[in-house]
């Protein structure tokens, strides 16, 4: 009788330490679709709307019923303060949108991917899968060494965009495809009489007055071959030569000569309206700038007849195209990361990517999905250029920004010769990178 009534016992505590283990299990996220407790993800982001991700949650949520998302939208201005000082309390998001220049500058605040999931056999997310789904510049941008910091909803790119009818008076038949030709362009179609403008080639030469001057300064630069990084250091670099040829200095004196009125590319100057507000105003024939405009053009002038091409290159044969993006990253401070890394795991899968890209209007940055983009009319040639995008290590994006920005007047101004505004550029990101690496 003593033998059944220690069976019985050890039976029953076997019952419970397997049910004990099991709710331990559900509750970690490594159960099945729909179970487990109840989990309040906090996703905060700056210019996609709730619109944006309504039915990329839903369909999550009808897979995993007890997981739900809240999207919270920051305006670009407050939202990196917003998010550091919430972080910082201890009170932050558990899903956070992070630029492609912010992981040197915000790697601390950010939980890594995890290698395994409870309840999963198989690795949550390799580099090897990384680099199979998504193309080159995010892994460069947004892995370091075996950790995945961030997946890419999108990637945007500098292109083209010109105005049909200014061509179609001027008798051009088709973009310029190289800068060559780019050149050619805006000596047709600048109308200059001394220093005045009355009708602009392109909206390019200043700093002030052009939307994302120092973007498209950079995207020359590296066009050019100009090393904006020591591989070692990460300092600025761009003051070197490259096979004996000041590719910095070049692209400095090619971006301001747009400017120059001595200059035979001469077509615009600070005096000008700010570039899109001139493009949507018929001002000037062409300007650069990324996807996102397309709508805000569109909105400005719905009768404007405009169109885009691919970002004019150095060498039409090794393309190369300057990124900005936003990408989905996880608070340390999260006490859900598992389950956070899971949602953008969904997220930007084929099927969750192509219902955000749908509703956003961005161009992929996944491999799979360009492919069904690519014959878009307008967003087409964005995602195509995904594929030779490349960027820059930038201890901090703004900062770097303003340094650029003072670089280019300081030419325009006549301040500094063009070696000595870059070679002071370079010195100030020097100071910055080491001062913000020291405190890292």
């Amino acid at each position: 009788m003593f033998g059944n009534r220690l069976y019985l016992i050890l039976i029953g505590g076997i019952t419970v330490l397997v049910l004990v283990l099991f709710i331990l299990v559900l509750s970690s996220g490594g159960g099945a679709p729909g179970s487990g407790q109840r989990i309040a993800l906090t996703f905060w982001g700056v210019f996609d709307t709730k619109n944006n991700f309504e039915k990329v949650i839903a369909d999550y949520r009808a897979l995993y019923p007890n997981i739900s998302v809240t999207y919270r939208q920051f305006s670009f201005d407050d939202y990196e303060r917003e998010l550091v000082n919430a972080l910082a309390a201890g009170a932050g998001p558990d899903i956070i949108m992070v630029h492609n220049t912010w992981i040197p500058k915000h790697q601390d605040k950010l939980k890594p991917a995890p290698e395994m999931i409870p309840g999963e056999e198989n690795r949550f997310f390799t580099v090897n899968d990384y680099q199979n789904q998504f193309v080159e510049v995010a892994q460069k941008d947004l892995v370091k060494g075996k950790d995945i910091y961030a997946f890419p909803l999108y990637v945007d790119t500098l292109a083209l965009f010109y105005n049909k009818d200014l061509f179609n008076n001027a008798g051009l038949t088709r973009p310029p495809e190289t800068w060559e030709e780019f050149n050619q362009y805006v000596e047709v179609l600048a109308e200059t009489e001394g220093s005045t403008i009355s009708k602009a080639g392109a909206a390019l030469g200043t700093a002030k007055n052009v939307n994302r001057a120092s973007d498209i300064l950079m995207a020359m630069m590296i066009q050019s071959g100009v090393k904006m990084n020591d591989d070692q250091t990460k300092r600025p670099s761009f003051t070197k030569s490259v096979d004996g040829e000041r590719v910095g200095e070049r692209s400095l004196e090619y971006y301001t000569s747009f400017a120059n009125p001595k200059s035979k590319a001469y077509t615009w100057n600070d005096s000008q309206e700010y570039s899109i507000d001139a493009f949507v105003q018929g001002k000037v024939a062409m300007m650069l700038n990324y996807s996102h405009q397309i709508g805000l053009v569109r909105s400005k002038a719905s009768r404007l007849n405009f169109t885009v091409s691919s970002m004019p290159q150095a060498n039409p044969e090794d393309a190369r195209n300057y990124a900005n993006y936003w990408a989905a990253s996880v608070s340390n401070k999260s006490q859900n990361y598992i389950e956070a890394w899971k949602f953008l795991r969904y997220l930007t899968s084929k099927n969750g990517a192509i219902d955000y890209l749908n509703s956003s209007s961005r161009p992929s940055a996944r491999r799979d999905v360009i492919d069904l983009q690519k014959n878009d009319p307008f967003y087409g040639l964005f995602a195509l250029q995904a594929l030779t995008a490349r960027s820059w290590y930038q201890i901090d994006n703004e900062a770097i920004e303003d340094i650029f920005e003072e670089m280019i007047d300081d030419v325009n101004s006549g301040r500094f010769s063009v070696r000595d505004a870059l070679r002071n550029a370079e010195n100030e990101i020097n100071l910055l990178t080491s001062s913000r690496q020291s405190e890292i």
